[in-house]
């Protein structure tokens, strides 16, 4: 008996979700700072990313930008990465990319926030074998209506919160950010 492989369709649905998903951002949001990662992953972790994107076409779900008024930007320390990233995570059962986002980050830091756009949107291509998908992460830049932290986040993955005017060498991202910070500051 042969065995069909249905990874080749589910990344092509994936495909098409991200593809429907950049076009409604992209008319909701004017500017933004575009990006492009490729990952190379094993089977069990594309069908993961590829359901993920199938699903609502972001497989990293939404993150945020957070910023203070004088262009301090928050990161989390994430323990799993190792590294400082933005706030951010998987979306709830019929959570939106936005109300997903402040979840993330006031669980994250503690921290609330009015987004206030659409920062950076980037495109995550990912391959395994002879299959290829991609799917959005999408950021949203969100002005800090509070600033003292608290982190509390429930996955455990987050151990620390800091505002920081100069990025730290390993934040994850790093380019990207600055020059969003670029675009929306004037400075990196």
């Amino acid at each position: 008996m042969t065995t069909v492989d249905d990874l080749w369709y589910l990344a092509d649905v994936a495909s098409q979700q991200a593809e429907q998903t950049y076009h409604e951002l992209g008319e909701q949001y004017d500017e933004f700072v575009e990006f492009t990662r490729h990952r190379r992953v094993k089977r069990p972790r594309f069908r993961t990313v590829a359901e993920d994107a199938r699903d609502h076409g972001a497989p990293f779900g939404a993150h945020t930008l957070p910023y203070r008024p004088t262009g301090e930007l928050l990161l989390v320390r994430h323990d799993g990465v190792g590294r400082w990233v933005l706030p951010g995570g998987e979306l709830d059962p019929g959570e939106s990319f936005r109300e997903a986002a402040l979840r993330e980050l006031a669980e994250e830091s503690g921290i609330e926030a009015r987004i206030e756009g659409l920062g950076m949107l980037g495109r995550v291509e990912f391959y395994c074998e002879n299959n290829n998908t991609w799917g959005l992460l999408p950021v949203f830049e969100a002005r800090a209506e509070t600033t003292e932290i608290d982190v509390q986040d429930p996955d455990g993955e987050i151990s620390e919160a800091r505002w920081f005017d100069e990025l730290p060498e390993d934040t994850r991202d790093r380019e990207e950010i600055l020059r969003w910070r670029e675009h929306r500051f004037g400075r990196t």
